[in-house]
């Protein structure tokens, strides 16, 4: 037996343009879409009808599973918890960011990251998730041990992304060793001499692991049929590198030669949605809105705040002057769906999967009242 599902009276946030009408749903498809208030179906009171949001990236995981130093939550616990606040965030497909390579002030192990992702799994054969979930693994290609958790995964097929990052001082994201004080400093209290012993071995370990690490991850995505992304590409140097080892993502570009430069050479820009919500970075690198404001960003990412994905999407529509509602949302469904190969979601169109989100703004914050995925509401 078939199962309907007919939404009406809402303002539907097409490819292209914003329609006032109603959207049919049969068997977790959209079905029809067709123009006016209709009088059949759940009303929706002129909200608007969104495609599910997805998510690229997102560290948000492991705050549930290790919420203090030396403190563990039960791996399916967390998921359960982190999905829930993915869902009610509008978010009907994720890649959940698992840190492959681990820095020595965390006292995470890289077989904890194996058992995050079998938690992920087994909640989603088990039917326990709201959300569709894939693994984005984390590559810090300066760790000893980045190979070796990158082997956890293999052969596993939630496994569609993987980045290329080294977050040692001098580099990308750190290439001012001022902010990486202020960062790893406050982060961990180390005193001054401590600091400059870590900064000594952090960049020692980059200058051993970074290129082989970063050519074998990148050799074994290509063959796996891994999407690749880069993580904070600051030079026309960084890219050049980047366009070589076949990526496909230019994630978080701190410059915006390099993202020009990322975009000019056939990548996706990816940019952290808190940085459009906050109007620029909070390391002092470029400014989401100001790529926007360029033409220069395709994809957006909730990166460590869930709920800044559909803050940022109605904030670029709101105070960028040429990029509309329906080319804002795009950055948080069609794009990053396309990116990594998922052609079934990211828009409201005949035929596509039922991955809807009910939004409605108040002064200027959108409310998400409902979500769909594949017709069924799971928020």
């Amino acid at each position: 037996m078939s199962s309907e599902l007919i939404l009406r009276n809402a303002r539907i946030v097409l490819p292209d343009e914003i329609v006032e009408g109603s959207v049919v749903v049969r068997d977790g498809r959209i079905a029809e879409i067709s123009a006016g208030a209709g009088t059949v179906g759940e009303d929706l009171g002129g909200d608007y009808l969104l495609p599910g949001l997805v998510e690229l990236h997102t560290d948000h995981l492991e705050r549930h599973y290790a919420p203090r130093p030396k403190v563990r939550w039960n791996p399916i616990a967390a998921v359960l918890a982190h999905d829930a606040q993915i869902a009610a965030s509008g978010i009907t497909t994720v890649f959940d960011a698992l840190r492959i390579g681990l820095d020595e002030d965390s006292d995470l192990e890289a077989r904890e990251m194996r058992d995050l992702g079998n938690a992920i799994e087994s909640s989603l054969e088990a039917g326990r998730l709201r959300a569709d979930h894939f693994l984005h693994l984390r590559c810090e290609v300066s760790a000893p041990d980045c190979l070796e958790g990158f082997e956890l995964f293999k052969g596993d097929g939630r496994v569609k992304l993987a980045s290329l990052m080294d977050h040692s001082p001098g580099q990308r994201q750190f290439t001012r060793i001022e902010t990486y004080e202020m960062y790893y400093r406050g982060k961990t209290g180390m005193s001054e001499e401590q600091f400059r012993a870590f900064c000594e071995r952090r960049m020692e370990q980059s200058r051993t692991h970074s290129a082989v690490n970063r050519e074998a991850i990148a050799q074994m995505c290509g063959a796996r049929g891994i999407v690749l992304a880069s993580h904070d590409d600051a030079t026309l140097e960084h890219v050049d590198e980047a366009a070589i080892q076949g990526v496909r993502v230019a994630e978080f570009p701190t410059t915006a030669e390099a993202a020009k430069a990322s975009r000019e050479a056939g990548m996706q820009v990816l940019m952290g949605a808190p940085n459009v919500v906050r109007g620029g970075s909070h390391s002092g690198n470029v400014s989401a809105r100001s790529l926007a404001e360029g033409g220069t960003l395709d994809i957006l990412s909730s990166d460590y705040i869930p709920f800044s994905l559909v803050q940022a999407a109605f904030a670029l529509g709101e105070t960028v002057d040429h990029i509309s509602l329906p080319q804002a949302v795009a950055m948080v469904s069609k794009n990053p769906a396309e990116a990594v190969g998922l052609g079934d979601r990211g828009i409201i169109e005949a035929g596509r999967r039922a991955d809807l989100i009910r939004v409605r703004v108040d002064e200027h914050v959108p409310i998400v009242r409902s979500v769909w995925r594949e017709g069924t509401r799971v928020a």
